[in-house]
């Protein structure tokens, strides 16, 4: 009798682990906001209405501790290599007419995916090289649609300085409509293209919203002239609506497609929201003062600094069937990311320079992985985080560097530095702090004074 039910746990076991066979390897659908903030969603109690990703929210998994860089390059990088965004020097955004971009010697996720079968496409947003040569299709993608820089006009689709950034595999393009629909309507388009259903893809959707500059049609703020005052944080608001509608629309494409029954689908903001935007010369002028953008409470700070309201970040995995609909507590790095996709897809053999973890039992919540710390380089600041404890470390030009630490279980708004009272713990994340600054690259994007 034991012997049967050993071999029907044995049957449950792999049944659920069956996505490693080629008959069961899930689609992979990544969906990225941009300058999302925490307070900005209806599932965490927002008064922006953002139904279709809530709806994910509820039927799914909430990674409620899922840890990202202080801004959007870094988090990019993170994500598709598996490891800190400061080994390759990229701790800033990739901006004006700069030649850095991610280093071609490193496996990036979709290379992986390929190797397994997958067709890969990006939609979207790239900001890891500004120039058509260091574009996606150099590291892995099959397709690519979008942006090469890191923010755009909404409807001439060009950077803040004039250069031209729409393109279709990597031949600039010049296409009317709002950067919101183009995407959606694209991603769609794919889709449709795919003719064998036994094929699997990975596929990149990162938005420009609600990154500013805020151009949005009536109809998107007309439902917030009565909840907010403030111009700028309506039309924040309609920016996330809009691209939560769009969305919507690529849900709807994998449900008629029945793409939808074996797809993960993994949401999440690549950095917190930003308080303001003071233009000044770019886009020639052309846009005002925006004094009210996201909204990151309860958690502290905003973009740029390595408070949880820059680097935790509204995140959602759904897998129909596979996940549950829970809130994981449990802390998760974007560069976990990248071994656990891959793992998901089949794939054991993780290359050695990924740094993240396989999370995919989270993931499928079977049990929660043993917590591993997580080291997070932003623009003057840096922390590592080891469950509960997160210790941040300021460098200035002319002083000793300064240190905080919280516990972020007991303190989530981090209102109260510890450093005084637990100098045992201090001393201790001090040290791993430092270890891991001294594996990054020597060469950054960004030097000690801010200047990009």
């Amino acid at each position: 009798m034991k012997f049967f039910k050993v071999l029907l746990l044995i049957f449950l076991f792999t049944g659920l682990y069956g996505y490693g066979q080629s008959r069961t390897k899930p689609n992979i659908v990544v969906i990225i906001a941009d300058d999302a903030g925490w307070g900005d969603f209806g599932f965490h109690g927002s008064e922006i209405k953002t139904p279709h990703i809530d709806t994910l929210a509820q039927r799914g998994t909430r990674l409620n501790r899922f840890y990202v860089h202080p801004t959007c390059s870094p988090t990019r990088a993170a994500f598709l290599t598996g490891k800190p965004a400061g080994r390759m020097g990229i701790v800033a955004p990739i901006s004006n007419k700069s030649k850095l971009a991610l280093p071609d010697s490193i496996t990036t996720l979709p290379q992986l995916l390929k190797q397994q079968g997958y067709k890969t496409a990006l939609f979207g947003k790239w900001h890891l090289g500004l120039h058509p040569e260091s574009g996606p299709e150099k590291y892995g993608f099959d397709y690519s649609y979008g942006f090469l820089h890191g923010q755009i006009d909404q409807y001439t689709h060009h950077y803040k300085n004039g250069d031209r950034s729409w393109h279709r595999n990597g031949i600039f393009i010049d296409e009317p409509g709002h950067a919101t629909d183009l995407i959606a309507n694209e991603t769609i388009k794919w889709l449709d293209g795919l003719q064998d259903p036994s094929e699997n893809f990975f596929v990149q959707i990162a938005f420009s919203a609600p990154h500013f500059p805020l151009q949005e049609e009536e109809k998107w703020k007309k439902p917030y002239k009565n909840t907010f005052r403030n111009t700028s944080r309506i039309a924040y608001a309609a920016a996330m609506t809009h691209m939560d509608a769009a969305i919507g629309k690529i849900l709807k494409k994998l449900n008629d497609k029945k793409s939808a029954e074996n797809t993960i689908i993994l949401f999440f903001s690549d950095n917190g929201a930003m308080e303001n935007w003071y233009p000044k010369e770019q886009y020639g002028g052309k846009f005002g003062p925006c004094s009210e953008l996201g909204k990151n409470l309860p958690l502290r700070d905003w973009k740029t600094s390595n408070y949880e309201g820059a680097i935790r970040v509204p995140a959602i995995v759904y897998w129909k069937g596979q996940t549950k609909r829970r809130v994981s507590d449990h802390y998760i790095s974007v560069t976990d990311m990248m071994p656990t996709l891959v793992h998901l897809a089949g794939n054991t053999e993780i290359p050695p320079t990924v740094e993240g973890t396989d999370v995919s039992n989270c993931f499928l919540n079977l049990s929660e992985p043993t917590a591993n710390g997580i080291y997070i380089r932003g623009h003057l600041q840096e922390c590592f985080i080891e469950k509960p404890w997160k210790l941040i470390r300021t460098r200035t030009v002319d002083a000793a560097p300064l240190y905080e630490l919280y516990n972020i279980e007991n303190d989530p708004y981090e209102t109260h530095n510890l450093t005084a009272g637990e100098p045992e713990i201090t001393v201790k994340l001090q040290k791993k702090l430092t270890a891991e600054f001294q594996k990054d690259s020597k060469k950054v994007n960004l030097d000690i004074t801010g200047r990009r």
